[in-house]
């Protein structure tokens, strides 16, 4: 097999996957601010990450995959300044903060599954480690990478020659591109905050040694991490847009108060966007994953299931822009029935004839080769297509390899453990679709059956019940009108 290769952001390059221990990998991404409901773009990172997982777990490694909740700390400003976004939403709701955070933690994982996203093996909170951010406050604070003024603590970028090594930005650019409204304790505007200072109107503060506040954003994914993968680990992943200053404000906390590599391989999705522009919550264009698959959205005019929007993203490669429109996602739909298609035929194909074997291990070695360059979806299922195509036909023909059974196991395994592509929860929402149109039928017939009735021809509304009967179906007649049992 193909040595696996990931697009490492920090080296700028591809490199060959060599995880730190053997069999084993260590993987962080940074979860989402429990403010308001998920969206596409949310879906695009989540689903991204979760076949990346999906993937490590098939070439056989032991995966602990570690995902936070941020519950407390990001404010609507990334210079230091602003309002604690769940503080925000709280008063926008007038609910207490902890309500925002349960309602959205709630409906995120709802969401995600839905996606069929595996959960993280472990989703630690920010508000649940304040300990280990202020422990690691304190080591910074010692080591003379950090300073307090007036409840505040922050980072001394300056302390830092490795600061913007991930992002490729110099102190000076740092500077330069901080918002006009940074807060003004500070020593250098590039500065972040580890510790923000809370008055008393504050409804989220912790005490600490600087005084009651609230944890800053980055230390908490750093604090999290390292309490559950260790001082290094083998891959931190996230969107492209908390490149800068997230993740390198991450990098540099805790390598700075570690003294050692923090972490090997650095993953970034791209974005997804509407008409070119990046689409978020922030900007007002998002459209919620509950929204799609509702239809209760302006620039909706259906709803979608949610396997259409997960084979949506994975047909384009996680780093690149993935551009949302409804024909994009009609032509997905188009694409995953005719997936689903040719994998029943596979599945009912029947006992096998004198046909030659179907060239398995090659057909994996192609399909494998294409996930081990930077885990290429897009191009995994173009090769399902490409290979699985002229196998349906020959079964169609009555030409079915002598090794079918082994070619339904890899296929319905990779397809369902990989790609997440649940086959068999296609058969499910095929059954419910059926069952709901069978539903709608029968309300007609029994409507049609009542108007009968009410005409008084008998005759007519007896040969429905009674025609009804044979192919199982129980009318029952009762004060409120009639209904219909499946015997």
């Amino acid at each position: 097999m193909e040595k696996l290769h990931v697009f490492n952001t920090l080296s700028r390059k591809k490199e060959e996957f060599i995880p730190l221990k053997e069999g084993f990998v260590g993987m962080y991404v940074c979860g989402p601010t429990v403010y308001g409901d998920a969206h596409l773009g949310h879906a695009k990172s989540y689903v991204s990450f979760d076949v990346i997982v999906r993937y490590f777990r098939y070439l056989g490694y032991k995966v602990r995959y570690v995902q936070n909740i941020t519950d407390v700390g990001h404010l609507t400003d990334d210079a230091d300044s602003g309002e604690d976004k769940l503080q925000k939403q709280s008063r926008l709701e007038r609910k207490d903060p902890m309500e925002i955070a349960e309602h959205y933690t709630y409906t995120y994982f709802r969401d995600m599954d839905a996606l069929h996203v595996l959960r993280p093996d472990i989703s630690p909170r920010a508000t649940g480690h304040i300990p280990e951010q202020i422990a690691m406050i304190e080591e910074l604070i010692k080591k003379g990478h950090a300073y307090e003024v007036n409840g505040n603590v922050y980072f001394d970028v300056n302390s830092d020659s490795d600061y913007g090594k991930l992002s490729g930005r110099k102190l000076d650019e740092a500077e330069s591109g901080t918002r006009v409204n940074t807060a003004g304790d500070k020593r250098n505007a590039a500065d972040f905050a580890l510790w923000k200072r809370a008055d008393e109107s504050h409804l989220m503060q912790w005490p600490s040694p600087w005084g009651p506040g609230y944890p800053g954003w980055h230390i908490e994914c750093s604090a999290m991490s390292n309490k559950y993968l260790g001082k290094t680990f083998d891959i931190h992943g996230g969107g492209l847009e908390n490149q800068f200053p997230h993740h390198e404000c991450e990098i540099a906390q805790s390598e700075c108060v570690h003294d050692t590599e923090f972490v090997k391989y650095w993953l970034h999705n791209n974005m997804v966007t509407l008409n070119g522009q990046k689409m978020g919550k922030s900007l007002g264009n998002a459209i919620s994953l509950q929204q799609f698959f509702t239809g209760d959205h302006p620039l909706l005019t259906r709803s979608w299931k949610p396997q259409v929007i997960r084979f949506f993203l994975l047909q384009s490669h996680y780093r690149s822009t993935t551009d949302f429109s409804e024909t994009a996602l009609e032509a997905a739909e188009t694409g995953l029935k005719n997936l689903m298609s040719i994998l029943e035929s596979i599945a009912q194909a029947g006992t096998p004839t004198a046909a030659a074997p179907f060239n398995l291990e090659g057909f994996k070695k192609t399909l494998e080769s294409r996930m081990n360059d930077d885990f290429n979806t897009a191009m995994a299922l173009a090769v399902l297509f490409e290979n699985l195509k002229p196998l349906r036909a020959g079964i169609l023909k009555g030409d079915i390899p002598e090794n079918i059974a082994e070619v339904q196991s890899f296929v319905f395994r990779f397809v369902d453990e990989v790609l997440g592509l649940s086959v068999s929860g296609q058969a499910a929402n095929a059954d419910n679709d059926a069952a709901e149109k069978l539903d709608h039928a029968l309300k007609l017939i029994i409507e049609l059956r009542a108007n009968a009735r009410s005409s008084k021809d008998w005759s007519t509304a007896d040969l429905i019940r009674d025609t009804l009967a044979q192919a199982g179906i129980r009318i029952e007649d009762g004060p409120n009108g009639s209904t219909y049992k499946l015997d």
